[in-house]
């Protein structure tokens, strides 16, 4: 305790994160960031005897331990409010009325703390659900994310290596497990309106005393995806994971014929904190439980920068700051694109690029609503230096919240989508997507050089209520104008009937290799 940094308290303004667990205790690197301890119902009490709400909660207030440990004195970036819907023994109170217990929750945090980051570290591995659907509990989170714009972030849930007859397979056969239908997300992870986090390896999790041991064997190296981590598809086929953030990783211990993680070893997993600090002050931990908080940190960072912006900005912010590791890129580079994104989804969120523009790169952005079957239609300026000399790459992102319903053989109410024009007149723009009546027939078609041809298609991104695809150029495009085109449009489904608009969010990044002063240019096109 004497050589622990200190634990500062968080910005009196800072965001304040909720944490749905199995409680908080007591710790000197938290007691100044704890506003509130709860529990549904409150016969469980507050205590976190099981230690998995402690540790998340140090993973979501201060990300990973392990460089901050260096430090005299670490901040928090947020402030926190604990939950407890887990019982001393690690298990839900009662499976049946836990999305009443996750409703209670949520709206009474949201309500008495004005929380608008809720981190659910949970799963319900004994959910069965068809393929393609989900169960009460995602659709009860589906619900508050949309109705109370608030941002929910689900693990995608764990299953160690098991498909084969042979522990050794979770080396030889990695990473093709990760793929098989046993190990799809777990309930909740599957809900379309929260963000679901899988996991990345912090590293081979092969600590100094076992480097020159044979009889310990890693199974990843750092960036590529955990051993353990779940892979999509959610609700109605759609992208999950939404993201993936460093959350361990596993070993192969010859001698115990076992696979291994944190904290039976300390390097294989995120350094959190412990539950009893008295007795050890910090832990570690593997899991996609980790990787959650990780994602809630960096969150929580971008909500700081941007309080009163939307749970759609946030999240359209995020997606267009995420990429996959090229370290996981390497390693998956049997598997098709398809495959790839349903272990590691949109990438890993860098939160300088969500959360700042600078000289080379711009980041241009909208929140909004739109009549359902309606569009709207965007101005993005390009300026000259953007036209010609260099790579210059625009990436266009898409985030909204549609109702759901479980009843319904379509689980989804609306959808959206968006495309990018160029050098089209603007008078074409609109004749080709207003509505039109049976008499005036199909609309004027659009040339295919006026399109931007975007990466991922506009077939795999279409169905999805997070979207992100990128177009870059390498020669000159000054033929096209200094303004192009992005249409946003609504198509309502069953939800036609019951809404009347859809709230988004919608941004666009221009960067342009090498460094020129885009921001500069750009910044004065927008206040002319």
């Amino acid at each position: 305790l004497e050589d622990a940094p200190t634990g500062l308290a968080p910005d009196e303004e800072a965001p304040i994160v909720g944490v749905l667990d199995s409680g908080i205790n007591d710790h000197p690197l938290l007691e100044a960031a704890i506003l509130g301890r709860v529990a549904f119902p409150a016969e469980l009490g507050t205590a976190d005897v099981w230690g998995h709400g402690t540790r998340v909660s140090g993973a979501a207030l201060y990300g990973d331990l392990r460089d901050l440990l260096r430090e005299d004195q670490i901040k928090p970036i947020a402030r926190l409010v604990s939950a407890k819907l887990v019982g001393d023994d690690g298990r839900f109170y009662e499976r049946r009325t836990l999305p009443t217990q996750m409703d209670q929750a949520i709206r009474g945090l949201w309500q008495d703390y004005g929380c608008r980051i809720f981190v659910v570290a949970l799963g319900d591995l004994r959910a069965r659900n068809e393929p393609g659907r989900v169960g009460p509990w995602a659709a009860t989170l589906d619900e508050l994310a949309r109705e109370l714009d608030v941002l929910i972030l689900v693990s995608a849930g764990n299953r160690p290596p098991g498909g084969g007859s042979l522990l050794e397979q979770a080396i030889t056969h990695y990473p093709k497990y990760l793929l098989e239908a046993a190990n799809r997300v777990c309930e909740p992870a599957g809900a379309i309106n929260v963000i679901t986090v899988g996991s990345l390896a912090n590293g081979t999790g092969v600590g100094a005393r076992h480097q020159q041991d044979a009889h310990v064997q890693p199974i990843t190296e750092r960036l590529e995806p955990s051993p353990f981590s779940r892979s999509g598809p959610g609700a109605a086929g759609i992208l999950k994971p939404d993201f993936v953030e460093i959350g361990g990783t596993m070993v192969f211990d010859a001698p115990s014929a076992s696979l291994r993680w944190a904290p039976q070893v300390p390097e294989a997993g995120v350094i959190t904190l412990n539950h009893d600090y008295q007795r050890q002050l910090i832990t570690s931990g593997s899991g996609t439980s980790y990787a959650t908080p990780l994602l809630a940190n960096k969150v929580a960072a971008l909500l700081r920068l941007f309080p009163r912006a939307s749970a759609n900005l946030i999240r359209a912010l995020l997606v267009g700051a995420a990429t996959i590791p090229d370290e996981a890129e390497t390693r998956l580079r049997g598997l098709d694109t398809a495959d790839k994104a349903r272990i590691c989804g949109n990438g890993q969120v860098d939160w300088s690029r969500a959360a700042y523009s600078d000289d080379h790169r711009v980041v241009l952005f909208t929140e909004d609503t739109l009549a359902i079957n309606h569009f709207a239609v965007y101005r993005v300026p390009i300026p000259q230096e953007f036209q010609s000399k260099g790579r210059r790459t625009i990436r266009v992102s898409l985030a909204f919240d549609p109702p759901v319903r479980r009843s319904r053989a379509e689980y989804i109410g609306t959808k959206m989508n968006f495309r990018l024009l160029r050098g089209c007149p603007s008078a074409e723009v609109f004749a080709h997507f207003r509505a039109r009546t049976a008499a005036e027939g199909d609309p004027p078609g659009i040339a295919s050089k006026f399109q931007c041809e975007m990466k991922p298609g506009s077939k795999s991104r279409d169905g999805l209520t997070l979207q992100t695809a990128a177009k870059s150029f390498v020669q000159d495009t000054s033929g096209y104008g200094d303004e192009y085109y992005l249409v946003v449009r609504c198509a309502g489904g069953w939800a036609a009937e019951q809404e009347v608009s859809q709230r988004f969010a919608a941004v666009v990044e221009l960067e342009h290799e090498p460094a020129v002063q885009l921001h500069a240019r750009i910044r004065q096109r927008i206040r002319v």
